[in-house]
């Protein structure tokens, strides 16, 4: 009896109205939908309601599944409809096909608002989220406690695991956890902010979770930071759930929020910076979605650089040098097109599951000119305590890449 059970209820939706209205048309789109995720109809019901003087009322809808069930209700007077989607996992995992069939009927409905619950059923104490590094790699971590979200862009998840405490991921992929965040907050800004030698004010473009921001304000010269994160839902979500991981830093007064396409905000702004982070998705998600990819683009690394000070710097990462050769390859390309100094570096991230790459480029300020010793004496001058991973004998072997990836470098 383990299983998925998916709710979503949808409100001032601006789908057809005759998927409101018509049974037959409602019918059409749902099986349509469910036969596309591959799961087995077994039996249907669509029964359609009328008004006191006969006009049409809504409709309930079920079809019947092998894998259990997928009923819809409509309500057009309200432009609401409610989706409930339950999946057996017991022989094979039918979760990914749920999450497909309501995925597609929201978008059919194209509400303006979504409230998406998920309740592992005959399983309480635990099930798997699995990680994808390639099409045919990954992992998987247990988790419970497991809480969804869906914004207007994207799905947010989060939950408890033994490993990594509590974990956020988002459409699928995993984004930080309590545990390990360190690994990439700490390698993403401090290897460029001490190579800098008074970093004042800081950009991070995504970011949401905080974490950035609050590796940042270690720094005692920093006096402002601009947080351009395109969804607003991630950074309320991070306030209540990931608290370990900000440590009050969204709401830390020199930290301004903005909630823009990066891209768009990059072209716009006349202001510049110290640092410039991109603290982004993946620029493909599992699911297929891209909503980092308009930040991965020569135009947009030439932006960037424009918008920096003579000694300022940008960080990226570049995803994993094994399992993805090609972003880490193409990605490093494009920056070589922007900028005049670029240099590759490499962490190992649990929550990942793979060596992580990163990359800081500039016009002039390289970070492997800086010594062991003026790290040292900086991370001393600023008080900077308590770091997990980074330390200055660290900061030049970031740098030193395995061969196989020192060949992905381009010429």
């Amino acid at each position: 009896m383990e299983g998925l059970h998916l709710t979503a209820d949808c409100f001032e939706c601006e789908g057809s109205s005759a998927l409101f209205l018509d049974a037959q048309i409602l019918r059409d789109r749902v099986t349509a939908i469910t036969q596309a995720s591959g799961l087995t109809i077994v039996g249907e019901k669509f029964f359609p309601f009328s008004n006191a003087d006969g006009s049409p009322a809504g409709v309930t809808g079920t079809l019947l599944l092998a894998e259990s069930h997928v009923a819809v209700h409509t309500w057009p007077e309200r432009r609401a409809v409610t989706l409930d989607v339950y999946v057996c996992n017991f022989q094979n995992d039918n979760s990914s096909k749920a999450r497909r069939i309501v995925d597609d009927l929201i978008q059919a409905f194209a509400p303006l608002r979504v409230i998406r619950q998920e309740l592992q059923r005959g399983t309480p104490e635990s099930t798997h989220w699995h990680e994808s590094l390639t099409a045919h790699t990954g992992y998987q971590t247990e988790v419970s406690a497991i809480q969804s979200f869906q914004s207007p862009l994207q799905r947010i998840e989060f939950a408890q695991t033994q490993d990594f405490g509590k974990v956020m991921r988002i459409d699928g992929a995993m984004m930080t956890s309590e545990k390990d965040e360190f690994c990439y907050h700490e390698n993403l800004v401090h290897p460029a902010a001490l190579s800098h030698p008074a970093p004042r004010r800081a950009l991070v473009i995504g970011g949401g979770d905080g974490g950035s921001c609050e590796e940042l304000l270690k720094h005692p010269s920093i006096d402002s930071i601009t947080l351009c994160e395109i969804d607003e839902t991630v950074i309320r979500l991070s306030r209540e759930h990931l608290p370990a991981i900000h440590r009050g830093a969204l709401d830390d007064q020199r930290v301004s929020i903005t909630c823009t396409d990066g891209f768009a905000f990059i072209r716009e702004t006349q202001q510049s910076w110290d640092l410039i982070l991109l603290d982004l998705t993946d620029p493909v998600a599992p699911d297929g979605s891209s909503l980092a990819a308009t930040c991965m683009t020569p135009d947009f690394f030439r932006a960037c650089n424009e918008r920096l000070t003579d000694q300022g710097m940008l960080v990226i990462h570049l995803g994993s040098p094994y399992y993805h050769p090609e972003r880490f390859r193409s990605t490093l390309q494009k920056l070589q097109q922007a900028f005049a100094v670029v240099r590759p570096y490499t962490v190992f991230v649990p929550l990942y599951g793979a060596q992580w790459g990163m990359a800081i480029a500039s016009r002039n300020t390289d970070p492997c000119a800086i010594s062991h010793s003026d790290i040292a004496q900086r991370l001393q001058e600023r008080e900077i305590t308590g770091l997990q991973y980074y330390h200055a004998g660290l900061h030049q072997a970031l740098f030193a890449l395995p061969q196989f990836a020192q060949n992905l470098i381009p010429d």
